[in-house]
């Protein structure tokens, strides 16, 4: 099995989009129409590529950034659901002050701001796990339903807009706003997603840090004992790292797509980004290729319920089957290479 992941993810896909045709046939759908339909919404045009795919690949490649530094230290960061909200709540807030800030300067306080947030969002986990030894993934994924539920304070109340109307935000200043390819809706965070994932490929291969995040997740004792690796140090800072980029996914959301803060502002961004991160086997520059997948699967699925009345929500029986299917692989490959290290008893007599 190739470590670059791009032949199981391959396979990956084929069976879930598989499995998903055959649901829709089972169900009583068009299959056919259905899938026809996903393709032209994610890539049937240059506005479907740049205006739908490439616009929702953006948030889940940042994400799956994060996730690829966390669970490359076995941190198993859940939370991203709930580091995304913190960071578009603080991004929302900075955008409301930043009136008559040029947009050089408006935009980094913006990113600043939900970078920040999404870190301390995480840093309670970290706490609790260094301090106490509570699992991440419990305390990372209970966060999220605090998130949510601090998203929907904040818009009908101290970040509702003036006109308490609608429980959503006022729109941030045009200052903050990412500036967007001409006749597109594709944004500057597409940009900052490429450089992201050039420099985390960088950290895994040429730092002493990225070592350390290897070393950590693969043999944690080993590590501490004989490479002499703070482990504990190591794992909080991956799971820092990967709020960060969670939290600024979440700024980068509301500065380039829909510029104010209003409920259910995620269409599931962070647990999306977690099957963005194993379909790359945690690769950074993979990570490009299965976010642009699962923006697709995400931006055709509106054209798929328009066109064919299938409902948006089954897209995620392609994500599943392809989260399963890579998990699969990688049960299967461990199990043969252990077989391969032990020796034969016969053999080994003679």
């Amino acid at each position: 099995m190739r470590r670059s992941g791009l032949p199981v993810g391959a396979v990956a896909v084929a069976i879930g989009l598989f499995t998903l045709a055959l649901g829709l046939q089972l169900a009583g759908y068009p299959a056919a129409a259905a899938l026809g339909a996903l393709g032209r919404g994610a890539f049937g045009s240059w506005y479907a590529i740049s205006s739908a795919t490439l616009v929702r690949a953006v948030p889940l490649t940042i994400i799956g950034l994060g996730i690829a530094i966390a669970f490359r230290a076995n941190a198993l960061n859940i939370g991203a659901e709930g580091q995304f909200y913190a960071g578009a709540i603080a991004a929302t807030w900075a955008g409301l002050h930043l009136g008559g800030w040029p947009p050089a300067a408006a935009i980094p306080v913006v990113w600043l701001a939900a970078a920040l947030a999404g870190a301390l969002w995480v840093a309670l986990p970290v706490w609790l796990k260094l301090r106490f030894g509570v699992l991440e993934v419990i305390s990372t994924l209970l966060l999220n339903f605090v998130a949510e539920a601090l998203v929907s304070w904040m818009v009908q109340g101290p970040l509702q807009g003036a006109k308490r109307i609608y429980p959503a935000s006022d729109p941030i200043v045009e200052a903050a706003q990412l500036p967007v390819l001409p006749g597109t809706r594709l944004h500057l965070g597409f940009l900052v997603a490429l450089a992201g994932a050039v420099a985390v490929w960088y950290v895994f291969r040429r730092t002493v840090w990225g070592f350390e995040l290897l070393a950590t997740g693969t043999g944690p004792r080993a590590a501490r004992v004989s490479g002499r690796i703070r482990v504990t140090r190591v794992t909080g800072f991956a799971l820092v790292w990967s709020g960060i980029f969670a939290g600024l996914a979440g700024g980068i959301e509301v500065g380039g797509v829909s510029y104010a803060l209003f409920q259910n502002l995620s269409p599931g961004y962070g647990f999306s980004g977690i099957a963005v991160a194993l379909l790359a086997r945690l690769q950074p520059l993979a990570i490009v290729v299965t976010g642009v997948l699962f923006g697709a699967l995400e931006a055709g699925a509106a054209a798929m319920q328009r066109e064919a009345g299938v409902p948006a929500v089954a897209v995620y029986v392609v994500e599943g089957v392809i989260i399963l299917v890579v998990l699969l692989g990688d049960a299967v490959a461990r199990r043969a290479r252990s077989a391969a290290v032990v020796p034969d008893p016969e053999s080994a007599s003679a």
